[in-house]
């Protein structure tokens, strides 16, 4: 809707609404030139009252277009009566205020009632009272009826084709600012995703070197042949960590920069290096399957990886125990991959223990995120008779007949 309030209108409004009204005053006076009888006189004073009155107004049309519209009405309709002839150059400001009027009504229908109402009007007031009507009178009341008709259609297509053009630039507004948020959402994701992966990289092997120096230490005056073993240990495991952080990192190179040759995505294949790395820092892992195994899709295989890898890295990090168990469950459509410690080892490893006044890591987060994208659920707590309990369900490739996946 074109807003027709009176705020501060801009530099060239002013001469824009002189010209229009200079330009209707102007005909009108051409209008009274013409006589009833076809020849051509001086503007009469009738004239010059009519121009005057009826281009009084048109500077309020854009506040108040319905009074202007009905005052220029009600001057068209005093042509005949004071001796003029009717014609479109002297109704003309009544033609401009129906197209005001037509581009800034409320509704459609309150715009065409308006108009056809000034028509009719206009063509009752040129139509003669007496005497028969010639064709040349009844062209004269077609025109003076029709111009009002032809303006308001107008200001109603120029109001469309503006209604139009505002609709495209609000979609693509909408369309950028979606753009953008689609943009801001998915850069939050992939931030997540890499903090999430070099967690699960680094946060394991940085684990398992502190409970390596912390064995080497608590064993170096009793046992220095076991001291020499746990630090060889720990030149390997940081080692395997500064490989790992490097391809890491280097998937987060640009397209242009050089990579080094990706390695195939760990999976529970690999899950016996895991628990040995585990066992070298004293941590005894038991395996126990139930069920027939069955290939994974790589996502799911990638997430029961990371999540055995993280429990077991918490139970490292924060139980004071010695031992943990790994459980695999395979059933038709699920398996179920759980870590469990007892948590109650007194006299577990050294240094096992959580230190005072560590914050809480994101480890629990980044495996319940990662069960949740897998398409399965992660839950974890304590278990009643001690010690805590990691249980995660993940989605099985649907089997085929005969057993094959």
């Amino acid at each position: 809707m074109t807003k027709t309030g009176g705020g501060p209108r801009p530099r060239g409004a002013w001469w824009r609404e002189g010209a229009v009204t200079a330009t209707a005053f102007v005909l009108c006076l051409l209008g009274g030139v013409v006589q009833v009888d076809d020849t051509l006189t001086a503007p009469p004073a009738a004239a010059y009252v009519i121009a005057v009155v009826s281009c009084a107004v048109l500077p309020l049309r854009r506040r108040a277009p319905l009074a202007a519209l009905a005052a220029t009405t009600a001057s068209g309709v005093l042509v005949a009566p004071l001796g003029l002839l009717p014609s479109p150059l002297i109704v003309a400001p009544a033609l401009i205020t129906a197209y005001s009027y037509a581009l800034s009504a409320r509704t459609e229908r309150r715009a065409a009632g308006a108009v056809l109402l000034t028509s009719v009007v206009l063509l009752v007031a040129s139509t003669p009272l007496f005497g028969g009507v010639s064709w040349q009178d009844a062209s004269r009341m077609g025109s003076v009826a029709a111009f009002p008709l032809m303006a308001g259609v107008l200001g109603h297509s120029v109001r469309n084709r503006r209604a139009y053009l505002a609709a495209v630039e609000e979609r693509a507004r909408r369309a950028e600012e979606s753009r953008d948020g689609e943009a801001r959402r998915r850069v939050a994701e992939e931030r997540v995703r890499i903090a999430r992966e070099l967690h699960d990289l680094v946060a394991h092997q940085i684990t398992l070197a502190n409970a390596q120096a912390t064995v080497a230490a608590h064993l170096f005056d009793i046992r220095p042949e076991q001291t020499r073993k746990s630090l060889r240990e720990l030149v390997e495991t940081t080692g395997h960590a500064l490989d790992e952080l490097r391809s890491t990192v280097g998937l987060l190179r640009q397209s242009g920069d050089t990579a080094g040759p990706a390695e195939p995505a760990p999976g529970l294949s690999r899950l016996p290096a895991l628990l040995a790395s585990f066992r070298s820092a004293g941590l005894e892992v038991s395996v126990e399957q139930e069920g027939t195994a069955r290939p994974l899709a790589p996502g799911v295989d990638l997430t029961a990886y990371r999540i055995v890898q993280e429990a077991l890295t918490n139970v490292t990090k924060h139980a004071a125990t010695d031992s943990a168990r790994v459980h695999l469950a395979w059933n038709r459509d699920r398996v179920t991959v759980t870590v469990a410690d007892d948590g109650e080892g007194a006299t577990g490893r050294p240094g096992a223990a959580t230190v005072p006044g560590r914050l809480p890591g994101y480890g629990l987060i980044g495996m319940r995120e990662r069960a949740t994208a897998a398409g399965g659920q992660l839950s974890a707590g304590r278990r009643p008779e001690g010690g805590f309990l990691v249980s995660a369900e993940l989605p099985l490739p649907p089997a085929r007949p005969g057993g094959a996946p």
